[in-house]
């Protein structure tokens, strides 16, 4: 069967029957000023031979190499059952569970996600998944502007050392909301937040607070400190986190004395591969008592009338989604395959077996620092503790260096100069667990000679 099955004769007869001579008239709404008229590059017709030969040198351009990039997006190994599972056609081509008579294998699937992401992040309640880490974080913040009836001000704590890209994706979804995004600066000399910022608002109205844990530097918060100080005032505490680093961290469910409101971030170190930027699928939870402002799906676990276990959706009907005036989020479909990626390498590895992705991740994060900055010309930025991201102060342009590095097939890194520009020549470096000590020695004899 042809991808678009309908002869000109039938698109012609269609448009007939609707009363409309050309199919332009059906989008006459959109102004001239806003249309495409052409796609200079792009083809009109190419055979199927064609676009295969054509995809093939498009993919040979993305050479294999060292990856040491990380900045939201990390290289973890992917146990090859995941794959070989998610593949199959009922998990691949499924769609929505609405049915739950029909939809018992995926909402049990997803009940179990639901239970592993809630004893990772501490908390009482997860969903079942968002688009990304970024539009997860939106949703918190108007998850948390609704529950803090004692605040008026729609205003938001939001720290320079939160993802950039997850700021730039707040700001376009909330602020149109009439949200107010407050930024929080970054102590200079540790990458944390500067509790001075937070002090000097003292008495003033604030719905939220959001730290990141571990932040974009990879430096670990104070985090029972931000927390204690934000509920002393009633404002409500968003963890955004890497859920791997939950493996060694204390969860954000246990930050203080009584724990965050929401934690959220992005799923991708769990079993999802990098694939040129997506997909990803972010995740929520929350305690107990914020549940019903919980955006997205929430499979619960209940009894048949004959008495057996069962999974269905619940406190949410798909028409909370579709009927945006009346819902709390306009997510329809979601990351469902991700997750049935995720709830699978999570089940593989098991909790053992993530705590050893994690410490072998900031071990090697920490021997290529030392390594690194062993080199004369490259220090340390900020000299605190570490998750398996660094900043590096390097006394040469980092994007020359990230080139002659790319040149021998390593990916050095994030230049962080369109992000930080105060940072001056600042490099963000990552290892995993799949790099290897021949791996790190590699990246530093490669650095060495770049820096003689």
């Amino acid at each position: 069967m042809p991808f678009i099955p309908h002869t000109k004769s039938e698109t012609e007869e269609m448009l007939a029957a609707i009363g409309v001579s050309d199919i332009n008239q059906l989008f006459d709404e959109i102004p001239d000023n806003l249309r495409i008229n052409d796609l200079p590059g792009i083809p009109e017709t190419l055979s199927e031979l064609d676009v295969t030969r054509l995809m093939k040198s498009r993919a040979a351009q993305d050479e294999a190499g060292l990856c040491f990039i990380g900045a939201g997006a990390y290289e973890h190994h992917i146990p090859s059952a995941i794959f070989d599972l998610i593949s199959r056609g009922e998990y691949l081509t499924a769609y929505t569970p609405y049915q739950a008579e029909a939809s018992q294998g995926t909402l049990q699937l997803i009940y179990e996600y639901q239970t592993m992401m809630a004893q990772l992040t501490g908390m009482d309640v997860s969903n079942a998944s968002l688009y990304d880490g970024a539009s997860a974080l939106a949703e918190a913040i108007f998850m948390a502007i609704r529950l803090n009836k004692k605040s008026t001000s729609k205003r938001i704590l939001l720290p320079a050392n939160v993802h950039p890209h997850y700021r730039e994706t707040v700001k376009s979804l909330v602020e149109p909301q009439d949200i107010l995004l407050t930024d929080i600066p970054f102590d200079p000399a540790t990458g944390r937040i500067q509790i001075e910022a937070l002090q000097a608002l003292e008495g003033q109205d604030i719905s939220a607070l959001v730290i990141s844990q571990p932040n974009f530097f990879g430096v670990l918060e104070d985090v029972d400190a931000l927390v204690s100080w934000a509920k002393a005032r009633d404002i409500l505490v968003i963890a955004v986190v890497n859920p791997t680093s939950l493996a060694l961290l204390k969860p954000p469910g246990e930050w203080g004395e009584t724990g965050v409101d929401i934690v959220c971030g992005e799923g991708q170190p769990l079993g999802v591969p990098l694939a040129s930027g997506g997909p990803y699928f972010g995740f929520l939870a929350c305690k107990q008592a914020h549940v019903r402002q919980m955006p997205g799906r929430i499979v619960g676990r209940t009894t048949d009338v004959d008495g057996k276990p069962g999974f269905t959706l619940t406190l949410q009907a798909r028409e909370q989604h579709i009927r945006r005036s009346k819902a709390t989020s306009n997510i329809c479909t979601n990351q469902g395959l991700l997750v049935t990626a995720a709830t699978i390498y999570m089940s593989l590895l098991g909790a053992e077996g993530i705590r050893r992705v994690a410490a072998s991740s900031h071990e090697h994060t920490v021997t290529l620092r030392n390594l690194l900055t062993a080199i004369d010309g490259v220090d340390l930025a900020f000299s605190q503790p570490i998750f398996h991201e660094c900043v590096l102060r390097l006394n040469q342009p980092v994007k020359e260096v990230l080139e002659k590095l790319a040149e021998q097939g390593i990916q050095g890194g994030l230049d962080l100069s369109p992000y930080y520009p105060e940072l001056g020549q600042a490099l963000l470096v990552c290892a995993t667990e799949t790099k290897t000590k021949e791996d790190l020695e590699a990246y530093s004899k490669a650095m060495q000679a770049i820096f003689k």
